[in-house]
């Protein structure tokens, strides 16, 4: 799950402090002069305190008050700049789904939201916490940025937390020793070779696919302090942290809640209908 390959946040960021310089510079510094050539022609124009100007004086002046460019553009832009900032910084965030790694619970293009304060209050960019609040959860689908690029977000399910010792092996996980609870739904079959099971991860239940196919990967891992494991629910089709490792949490970006619109591409009309919060 991507943003592309522009840093977003930090062109906002740019724009946002650009914008709100120029504002800034022109009510220090540019605001004066200009107020000073309308008070000169206003005298020149023989205009009293007390006199409503003519069409053409008024447009003299009107000239004189006119802002830069640059400078009314960006007054213009820095409310909506901010507002947007904040918001996809602090509160939410939406992001569209790329690929299958966690289906069944995500689908392709689907468009999610994601509560950027669930984890704490981190700086835009920088990532830094600067208000604690929750820890990621076991069982919470959550986005962070890829420790390999950290460029690129991914979105993968919470299953180990710090000091747990997570073994997969023949497609069972276990977590700290104990074999995490799991039901089968629907077995592979020759049509289907994908089975889908309910899992148990602490205080959530949801569903996940397993192919019949051979495992491909059997292994143990012990979480280290402020890292987490996450895998997708797709298990057999999601790169995860059985192969690239463990997620610190400076890279965490927050917990995705719901899906909010489901769009195949722009030859087809977004749908609503799949709008659903997620387990």
């Amino acid at each position: 799950m991507t943003d592309m390959d522009i840093d977003f946040p930090l062109v906002l960021v740019v724009l946002t402090f650009a914008c709100g310089l120029g504002w800034l510079l022109d009510v220090l510094v540019f605001q004066k002069p200009r107020k000073q050539k309308i008070s000169e022609m206003r005298t020149k124009l023989g205009i009293k305190a007390t006199d409503t100007p003519s069409s053409e004086q008024q447009e003299v002046l009107d000239k004189l008050a006119r802002e830069p460019y640059l400078i009314e553009l960006g007054k213009s832009f820095f409310p909506v700049f901010f507002v947007v900032l904040v918001v996809r910084s602090f509160v939410a965030e939406p992001f569209q789904i790329p690929s299958g790694s966690m289906l069944p619970t995500l689908k392709v293009n689907d468009f999610i939201l994601v509560n950027k304060f669930e984890y704490g209050l981190r700086l835009p960019v920088a990532g830094t916490k600067v208000v604690p609040y929750k820890d990621p959860a076991r069982g919470d689908v959550m986005v962070f940025k890829f420790p390999n690029n950290p460029k690129i977000n991914f979105i993968k399910r919470v299953v180990g937390l710090p000091g747990d010792r997570i073994t997969y092996k023949d497609k069972q996980l276990f977590i700290n020793d104990k074999l995490v609870e799991e039901t089968l739904i629907q077995p592979p079959s020759l049509q289907n070779r994908m089975g889908s099971y309910t899992e148990q991860l602490g205080e959530v239940s949801h569903q996940i696919y397993k192919a019949s196919s051979m495992a491909r990967v059997n292994k143990t891992w012990t979480v280290p302090e402020g890292h987490y494991f996450v895998m997708g629910d797709n298990r057999d089709n999601s790169n995860d942290s059985r192969f690239w490792g463990f997620v610190p949490d400076e890279l965490v970006v927050g917990k995705a809640f719901a899906v909010w619109m489901h769009w195949e591409g722009i030859f087809n009309l977004p749908s609503f209908s799949e709008s659903r919060w997620i387990e």
